[in-house]
């Protein structure tokens, strides 16, 4: 198994390659900036990548997708994340920027959804809260690995003071969804350090606001 992770882009997203090492076949995570820099892995380990899957729309996980497409690749998102996609000059704007628009999406994303690359796969994990179509990726193995996007943080959790956020929504994907998961589950989440699902749930400190949140 090839896991490669590293910081891209202003912002410092951390992109993730993923590669099988029997059949070379890859995946790619939040490819936000840098595009050489993601091909240079990709070609160190002579990997074919199959698909490109973005955790949310923000433009700090986006910006390398339509180059690493040339690679015949299929660039994946949650449609509910498409008005971020198509916004991206919007974006761009906002942090007083330029950008090219983003190129075609050949894939939506949705719960549930298995994502393969050689004999291994990862699993969408609907999370909405950070944006609308936010996901998480799962990859199983002993232990599992969470790629949480700007969902998880190591002590923290995404802002959602910006397009589609929502605070209780975030809460409760995080309470539903990824806490509900075992402890012993390594998070690489979209910036920083990792972490696990088990010291989230005992340190984070936006715990007390989870535990208040009311069920649906």
């Amino acid at each position: 198994m090839i896991i490669e992770s590293f910081p891209v882009g202003p912002l410092a997203c951390n992109c993730v390659v993923l590669g099988d090492e029997a059949t070379r076949e890859a995946l790619v995570i939040d490819p936000g900036d840098e595009g050489e820099k993601i091909d240079e892995v990709l070609d160190q380990h002579r990997l074919d990548l199959k698909y490109i899957l973005h955790t949310h729309g923000h433009i700090d996980h986006i910006l390398a997708a339509d180059h690493l497409r040339r690679r015949g690749a299929r660039v994946c998102i949650h449609e509910a994340d498409k008005f971020l996609w198509d916004g991206l000059q919007m974006q761009a704007a906002f942090l007083g920027i330029s950008a090219a628009p983003a190129g075609r999406i050949d894939q939506y994303l949705k719960d549930g959804d298995t994502v393969p690359f050689g004999e291994r796969r990862v699993r969408v994990i609907e999370t909405p809260g950070h944006t609308p179509g936010s996901v998480c990726l799962l990859l199983e193995g002993t232990p599992p690995m969470l790629f949480s996007g700007d969902t998880l943080f190591q002590l923290g959790i995404g802002r959602t003071d910006l397009w589609g956020g929502s605070y209780a929504g975030i809460l409760r994907s995080i309470r539903d969804r990824l806490f509900t998961l075992d402890e012993e589950t390594i998070v690489q989440p979209g910036h920083g350090p990792t972490t696990t699902i088990g010291d989230e749930r005992q340190s984070n400190p936006f715990l007390p606001d989870v535990a208040r949140l009311p069920d649906v």
